[in-house]
């Protein structure tokens, strides 16, 4: 992928969908992770810049916690600080509920691809999710239906 800004753009782009669709999925572990990839391979080659420290809004256990803010081209995300970032980077108190990202219009598997692209990934195989006992309902024999069966006699 080349280095210009559109790049980086699109690479803010697809994390934003990536992280919108963590944010709400069963199992969040792969997206979260591919995120944070991301983030790692952006800041270490200075595609993204470390801009702050943020009061998290979902404290764990009642206790308040800190998390980084990330801008990659115009967008901003939050990823978990690593040791040197607590001590090395300003905090910027409450998080600004006012500001939010702008959406873009592309997919999820689009974005992943974008993401797994930058990072040198395999797409990951595609499960079949389809149960092998499951019968679509006009293959099933159903005693039920008045339709399809006779009167059993006594």
């Amino acid at each position: 992928m080349k280095d210009s800004s559109e790049a980086i753009e699109k690479l803010g782009q697809a994390l934003f969908i990536v992280n919108r669709h963590a944010k709400t999925a069963p199992d969040p572990t792969h997206l979260y992770r591919l995120k944070n990839e991301t983030m790692k391979k952006l800041i270490k080659e200075n595609k993204a810049i470390k801009v702050g420290l943020h009061y998290s809004k979902n404290p764990k256990q009642s206790r308040q916690h800190s998390v980084l803010l990330v801008q990659v081209g115009n967008y901003y995300f939050h990823t978990p600080p690593m040791k040197e970032d607590m001590e090395s980077l300003p905090h910027l108190g409450q998080l600004d509920e006012s500001y939010r990202n702008q959406k873009p219009t592309l997919s999820l598997n689009k974005a992943k691809a974008t993401l797994y692209s930058y990072l040198n990934w395999s797409s990951p195989k595609t499960k079949n999710k389809r149960n092998p006992n499951y019968k679509h309902f006009s293959q099933q024999t159903s005693s039920l239906s008045p339709f399809y069966h006779k009167r059993k006699r006594r």
